[in-house]
């Protein structure tokens, strides 16, 4: 047999996800278990910046409420309470550093934002025994972040919460309940020692600049190749509730939805976008969106109508026009 056929005959022979993995990722991330992944790794995709480019906070810092004096009332911020401690976590400056490893009400916790989704999600650090930091690998699948733990260089799909390539493949973080709402709005209802994030380094990033200015007006998200439903635009804001939605335009007509599964949706103006003007500040009213089960708050997600379809293929999105769902034809 001719040694390029036979070397081909090899090549072939290799499982699909060994074959494909990169140098470079491997140079990147050493320690993680390529041949162990949940996911097509050619779904992911550069970002741009290299791994921990976009840097994590690990160490935060914090102000009391009545000490922060640079944040407008209409600002987002990512209000968090564990075991009855409360703590604010500004969008202006997640937009610079995505993860911000933290211990709150004495749970360690991950807080999550992926400015290209509009995902801010709070996750349990616990996996098991282990107590995991997050990092940013520098990579997208489906336009969403992708994080890895440096315990065990496993990446994680920021979205999901699941582990999707490495050592703890198939792992799903628990997702905590937070809010996406105003500086007013958790002024209102925290104390005013309340601990909020501040900069480490308040002249390392111009933090009242928004990088993604224009961003959920735009025709298309970055790095997304897939479709939406026909008559659905795939930067719509909507509020996911695991495979179902609703999108943003309803929620505000109606004021508030009581869903079939006996969730409650409220909106109330008040709320700047995070990715629409220059400043962060002067972004256009979006409003703000809770959702609870039996007065309590639960886990949800305002994200984007292709972030939903991406990741709930069989998910049904409640319109002003009627239920919408991934059969219907593509769109956008």
């Amino acid at each position: 047999m001719p040694v390029l056929l036979a070397v081909l005959l090899l090549v072939a022979a290799l499982p699909l996800a060994a074959a494909e993995v990169p140098r470079a990722w491997e140079r990147e991330f050493p320690a993680t278990d390529f041949s162990n992944a949940a996911v097509p790794l050619d779904e992911i995709m550069s970002g741009g910046p290299p791994r921990d480019g976009i840097p994590s906070i690990d160490d935060p810092r914090f102000k009391p409420a009545s000490a922060i004096t640079d944040l407008s009332p209409r600002e987002p911020v990512i209000g968090l309470t564990v075991n009855g401690e409360t703590r604010a976590y500004p969008l202006r400056i997640l937009h610079w550093h995505e993860i911000v490893n933290d211990t709150v009400g004495g749970v360690p916790v991950a807080v999550t934002y992926c400015p290209l989704c509009n995902a801010a999600i709070v996750f349990d650090r616990r996996v098991g025994d282990r107590v995991l930091e997050f990092g940013t690998t520098g990579k997208l699948r489906h336009s969403d972040l992708v994080m890895y733990d440096r315990q065990t260089e496993t990446w994680w799909q920021q979205f999901t919460g699941e582990g999707i390539v490495g050592a703890l493949t198939g792992t799903e973080l628990d997702v905590l309940p937070s809010r996406l709402e105003s500086w007013a709005e958790f002024q209102e209802r925290a104390p005013a020692d309340a601990p909020v994030l501040v900069p480490t380094d308040p002249a390392a990033r111009d933090y009242g600049r928004n990088p993604y200015a224009g961003y959920d007006t735009a025709a298309r998200p970055f790095l997304y190749s897939g479709e939406t439903p026909g008559g659905v635009e795939p930067m719509m804001r909507v509020v996911a509730l695991d495979d179902e939605a609703w999108t943003l335009p309803l929620v505000r007509e109606r004021g508030r939805v009581e869903t079939d599964g006996g969730h409650l949706i409220t909106w109330r103006a008040g709320q700047a976008s995070a990715l629409d003007a220059a400043r962060v500040a002067e972004g256009r009213d979006v409003g703000t969106v809770l959702v609870s089960r039996d007065g309590r708050d639960v886990p949800y997600d305002v994200t984007f109508a292709f972030v939903f379809f991406a990741f709930r293929p069989d998910g049904v999105l409640h319109t002003l026009d009627g239920v919408v769902r991934a059969e219907d034809g593509g769109g956008g």
